[in-house]
C-alpha cells in the first residue's frame, strides 16, 4: 500500500512539475551509447543506481532530503531526472549534488539538475573550477585547445577537501580527493544498511590514465610530474572500506550485469575486493603509460589500453 502511495505521489508530482530547461547537448563518439536509458535500480539500502547505461548516477536517500553523486552528460539530465521519479522520490527533495570529476560526461548535466532541485552542488576546489568555467582547466591531462568542449555553467559549487562529510539528515558522505585522471578527481565513500547489516559503499572516480595531446604524467615539456601522486590515488581506492563499488563508468565493473544477475541468494554487486580490483587494473595501465613516457620496457603486469574518459 506504501509503496501506491509513493508511486502515486511521484506521478502527482511529474505532472504538476515543469520539464527542466534543456541544456546544449555534447555529441561525441561514445554520448549516444553511454546516454543509452536504463530502468532504475536499488543498490543497497538506501542506495539507488540513477545514471544511464554508460554513465553513473547515485542517489543517496534519507526522509530529510537525498543526496545525487554525479549529472552525467548534458542530455542525460532529464533521463536522472525521470529515473528519480520512476523510484518514487522527488527531484526536489535532492539536496546536495556532489562530482567525481568536471569532465563534460560526468558533470554536463549538474547545471540542469541543479536548477531542477535547487541542491547545493559540491565539488573539490579544482573540480569546482571546471564546474563553474563549463570546460576542462589547461593543467586536466584531457585538456584541448581546439575544440574545446563547453557546458553549462554552475554558477556557485561549495568546494571540499580531503576527508570532509556531507550531512543531510542521516546522510554522511566522505570525500578522498584522488587526482590523476583529473586534478579535481573525487571519490566518495558511505554506509548504507539494510535492517542490521551495513555495507560500505564506494562511488570510485576514474582512475584511468588517459590524456589528451602531447600531455605527459612524468612531467615532461615543463609540466609537474603527476606519477606519483597518480599512483597514490590508485593504492588510497585500493585501501578503503568497500563492500560494494560503482565506478563513474558502470562498465567499468559491469554494475549494471551484476544488478541483473542478482537473486535471493546472491547479490555479485556485493565484493569486498572489488575496490582492489578496480585499482589494479588501473595501476597497470599507469604503469604501462609511465613505462612508455619514460622509455622504459613495459611491465608484463601492465596489460590492456587507456580509453578516453
Amino acid at each position: 500500500m506504501l509503496a501506491t502511495v509513493a508511486t502515486m505521489a511521484a506521478g502527482t508530482v511529474q505532472a504538476k512539475t515543469p520539464a527542466p530547461r534543456q541544456d546544449k547537448p555534447v555529441d561525441c563518439d561514445s554520448c549516444k551509447e553511454w546516454n543509452a536509458p536504463v530502468k532504475p535500480f536499488n543498490i543497497y539500502g538506501n542506495s539507488w543506481y540513477v545514471g544511464t547505461a554508460g554513465l553513473s548516477a547515485v542517489l543517496v536517500t534519507s526522509p530529510q532530503g537525498h543526496i545525487l553523486l554525479d549529472g552525467a552528460l548534458p542530455q542525460s539530465a532529464p533521463l536522472i531526472i525521470a529515473n528519480i521519479r520512476a523510484l518514487g522520490f522527488r527531484i526536489e527533495d535532492v539536496k546536495v549534488i556532489l562530482n567525481s570529476h568536471a569532465h563534460w560526461d560526468h558533470a554536463g548535466g549538474i547545471a540542469a539538475l541543479q536548477r531542477a532541485s535547487g541542491a547545493t552542488v559540491m565539488a573539490s576546489a579544482s573540480g569546482a573550477l571546471g564546474l563553474q568555467s563549463g570546460t576542462n582547466g589547461k593543467d586536466d591531462p584531457q585538456y584541448q585547445a581546439n575544440p574545446v568542449v563547453h557546458v553549462a555553467k554552475v554558477a556557485k559549487v561549495k568546494v571540499v577537501g580531503e576527508g570532509d562529510t556531507v550531512k543531510v539528515g542521516p546522510l554522511n558522505l566522505t570525500a578522498h580527493m584522488t587526482p590523476g585522471h583529473t586534478p579535481g578527481g573525487t571519490t566518495w565513500t558511505w554506509t548504507s544498511c539494510e535492517g542490521d547489516r551495513c555495507l560500505d559503499v564506494v562511488y570510485a572516480d576514474s582512475l584511468n590514465p588517459y590524456a589528451s595531446g602531447d600531455f605527459t604524467y612524468t612531467g615532461k615539456g615543463g609540466r609537474p610530474d603527476i606519477s606519483a601522486s597518480f599512483e597514490a590515488s590508485i593504492a588510497k581506492v585500493a585501501a578503503l572500506p568497500c563492500d560494494i563499488i560503482i565506478p563513474v563508468h558502470p562498465g567499468t565493473t559491469d554494475v549494471l550485469g551484476k544488478a541483473a544477475r542478482r537473486n535471493g541468494t546472491d547479490n555479485p554487486l556485493i565484493d569486498a575486493g572489488a575496490c582492489r580490483a578496480y585499482a589494479a587494473e588501473a595501476g597497470g595501465l599507469l604503469a604501462k603509460r609511465l613505462a612508455k613516457e619514460r622509455g622504459e620496457a613495459v611491465p608484463l603486469e601492465a596489460k590492456g589500453a587507456a580509453h578516453a574518459h
